[in-house]
């Protein structure tokens, strides 16, 4: 599967790296050789990098013509618009079925050219006001780490990039080879949640936080038991109004929303792992039965739990 990722001058080494890593390096790393990957630029000329060190790329953007899958890692500025060259490359790609990807602010170039009219659309929650002003077409999303529509993706900012390309990963060969690549990056092979943890630092800063930390901690380990904010809260030694507020301020999330994506995610991993009974798992995840559990899995997801398990699980 050819990969194209572009670079443009004083791109963030970075943003460059993410899709070079998951793909590339990661990729070979993990033993996984599905993958081949060209960096390319408009001009192979040497480049500025946004951090003080120069690149320069291999290849030209007729690369695109062969290519499956074309990233932009990111974009100059909200306000430029891709090439007439650049334009029409990415047009005549999505049209004979190549996925193109805008991530963080490459969701921008993507824009620009009306490839995102009429769709939902992510990029950094910083610029949405920004993005919304100049294309009202767009509907745009910015809770989420990344969004998926007609072979076209985009992605919340920098580290969610590397979720965005996860997950393209996991479409194409499954968890066991996304988790591979995960593991040789050191990093999570799906998150749930969104941008809005982010927004507000969702870490320790003071003796109350690494308490916190330390609940967040055990509730993970016990989510089939069941933790309502009154027992929460008198663990922390809180009332219950404090203790909402600054579970909210240090995760982004109300306790239930929180619960419910960790409960979640721990259904994806048996899911994929596992060949417990639905109803089973249900309980260990703290759901009760797979009735819930089905409710909430196909809101968050679009899919049931067979499916994910069909979709994901490696013979």
């Amino acid at each position: 599967m050819n990969v194209a990722v572009l670079a443009f001058p004083n791109i963030s080494p970075f943003h460059l790296a993410v899709p070079c890593m998951v793909f590339g390096e990661g990729a070979r790393s993990a033993g996984i050789k599905e993958f081949n990957l060209a960096v390319c630029s408009e001009s192979k000329a040497v480049m500025p990098s946004s951090a003080g060190f120069d690149i320069q790329a291999h290849h030209s953007i007729t690369k695109f013509d062969q290519a499956d899958i074309i990233i932009i890692p990111s974009w100059p500025s909200p306000e430029t618009a891709p090439s007439k060259e650049l334009a029409t490359s990415l047009l005549n790609a999505h049209s004979r079925g190549a996925i193109i990807v805008g991530l963080c602010l490459g969701a921008y170039a993507l824009a620009h050219i009306g490839l995102l009219d009429n769709i939902e659309a992510t990029t950094h929650w910083a610029y949405s006001d920004d993005f919304k002003a100049r294309f009202a077409k767009v509907k745009l999303n910015n809770q989420v780490l990344y969004l998926e529509h007609n072979r076209l993706y985009t992605s919340a900012g920098t580290a969610a990039a590397i979720d965005c390309c996860l997950y393209l990963v996991r479409k194409f060969l499954g968890s066991e080879q996304t988790n591979a690549i995960a593991r040789m990056m050191v990093t999570a092979p799906y998150r749930t949640g969104g941008q809005a943890q982010f927004i507000a630092l969702p870490v320790p800063q003071n003796v109350a936080d690494e308490r916190l930390a330390s609940l967040l901690e055990q509730m993970q380990k016990n989510l089939a038991s069941n933790h309502t904010i009154d027992t929460l809260a008198e663990q922390m030694h809180m009332s219950r109004r404090t203790f909402t507020r600054h579970f909210q301020s240090l995760t982004g999330q109300s306790v239930g929303q929180w619960l419910l994506n960790q409960r979640l995610n721990h259904a994806q991993r048996l899911l994929e792992s596992t060949d417990l009974p639905l109803e089973h798992l249900a309980e260990q995840c703290g759901f009760g039965s797979s009735v819930t559990l089905r409710h909430h899995f196909r809101s968050q997801f679009g899919l049931s739990p067979r499916d994910w398990r069909n979709a994901f699980r490696q013979a």
